[in-house]
């Protein structure tokens, strides 16, 4: 009986894990140049916050955004807890005071994969039913 009820908890936290990664529904897709094949919430924001240009295994990364669209607005509440205009508020403080460039920003998530499969570096995020050939996965950990 014990065992029946922990196999039952058990199963409730892996249905939780997966409804909750479904619920996120995007991925994080990079160029096959890049040598990480994960990541940390943490190095994630600080790339996308263009606060940080190498990956702690020392590849060179190049953040791409798109200009709107469900992933979008997915990946700033999960990953930099910033809205959209918050975001581009905070890309145009950097650039006017010359610490960063602006990102690519990209049209679509079919515009995103397509850049990143062929520019060194290049890590983006698309729906996670976005197909993104000549691009890799990345977990972020």
């Amino acid at each position: 009986m014990k065992r029946t009820k922990t196999l039952l908890v058990a199963a409730g936290f892996v249905l939780f894990a997966a409804a909750t990664l479904r619920a996120a529904g995007i991925k994080l897709i990079a160029n096959p140049s890049v040598g990480a094949s994960s990541i940390s919430a943490e190095e994630l924001k600080r790339v996308f916050l263009l606060t940080k240009t190498t990956l702690d295994d020392g590849s060179h990364v190049e953040p791409v955004v798109t200009k709107g669209g469900r992933a979008h607005e997915v990946f700033l509440k999960e990953y930099l807890s910033k809205t959209d205009a918050d975001l581009q508020t905070y890309y145009r403080s950097l650039v006017f005071t010359g610490k960063a460039s602006m990102p690519k920003i990209l049209a679509s998530e079919a515009d995103v994969a397509a850049f990143v499969a062929k520019t060194k570096g290049a890590i983006g995020y698309v729906g996670a039913a976005t197909d993104a050939p000549g691009t890799k996965t990345l977990a972020v950990k």
